[in-house]
């Protein structure tokens, strides 16, 4: 590690005034930027920990939909949403393991977009609103490719607003070593049709399977979807998995969300 400085703001105001600090980063979590601080993939000379911010805490339910707070934990998540939002709950219980799910939040899982991570799946195929410390942001406007995202520098994500679907299910094919998912798919049933949100595969992060949406749409059972294929070029390959490993998880994971929900 390396010196820096640590500001632990108790409010959203004092935060986004301490981040207009030249070299200032936000801490959520921790679980990605601790270990990037470590191998010295990034030098922040302040570090604006916001998790000291009570507001930016909580699981509830506003106005029909499921409202969780931008540095509400994983745990929190899995067991706060069990009642009202089950496939989101049941996907922040498959997070790493109890160290992360105590530590990192949703804000910072959203904020940081790695193309391997949960929940921007689950906010993707949800229609899930973004809120910060300026503006809303639609989850279809806000992932804008790997590791990056709508918000600007400074911003902070003080809440994420869920509209609670018909149905919905996580399939998540575990990668062992790092509990991220080789591929997974999120589907929701919502009132004017399916979304279905694909991550772990591709090279520009988290995506919707728009094909697949349609076919679904149309008759939401497994079967809609035989014949349909991604492109294996597009996709990630490592020591992991080809290209054509994961366009091929890709329906397979999808196959069986929807054949849970179904």
């Amino acid at each position: 590690m390396y010196d820096f400085e640590v500001e632990r703001p108790s409010s959203v105001a004092d935060a986004v005034k301490a981040l207009g600090q030249e070299d200032a980063q936000p801490l959520s979590g921790g679980q990605t930027l601790i270990p990037t601080l470590k191998a010295r993939l990034a030098m922040p000379s302040v570090l604006v920990s916001l998790a000291g911010i009570d507001a930016l805490k909580g699981v509830e339910m506003r106005d029909g939909a499921l409202w969780i707070g931008g540095g509400t934990t994983h745990a929190t998540v899995m067991r706060e949403a069990a009642e009202s939002y089950p496939a989101l709950a049941s996907l922040a219980a498959r997070i790493g393991d109890p160290a992360v799910r105590n530590r990192g939040t949703i804000g910072g899982s959203l904020a940081n977009n790695d193309p391997s991570a949960c929940y921007p799946a689950g906010a993707l195929a949800s229609g899930a609103t973004i809120e910060t410390d300026r503006r809303e942001i639609a989850a279809d406007d806000y992932f804008q490719g790997m590791f990056t995202t709508a918000l600007e520098e400074g911003e902070i994500v003080t809440g994420v607003r869920f509209p609670i679907p018909k149905a919905a299910h996580y399939e998540k094919f575990i990668q062992p070593a790092s509990r991220f998912p080789l591929v997974a798919a999120y589907v929701a049933r919502l009132g004017d049709g399916v979304r279905v949100a694909i991550t772990g595969a591709s090279n520009d992060g988290v995506f919707r399977w728009s094909e697949a949406e349609t076919a679904l749409s149309e008759r939401f059972a497994p079967e809609a979807l035989e014949g349909l294929t991604l492109d294996a070029g597009d996709m990630i390959s490592d020591l992991h998995g080809s290209g054509a490993y994961r366009a091929h998880l890709c329906g397979v994971m999808t196959r069986r969300a929807v054949a849970a929900i179904a």
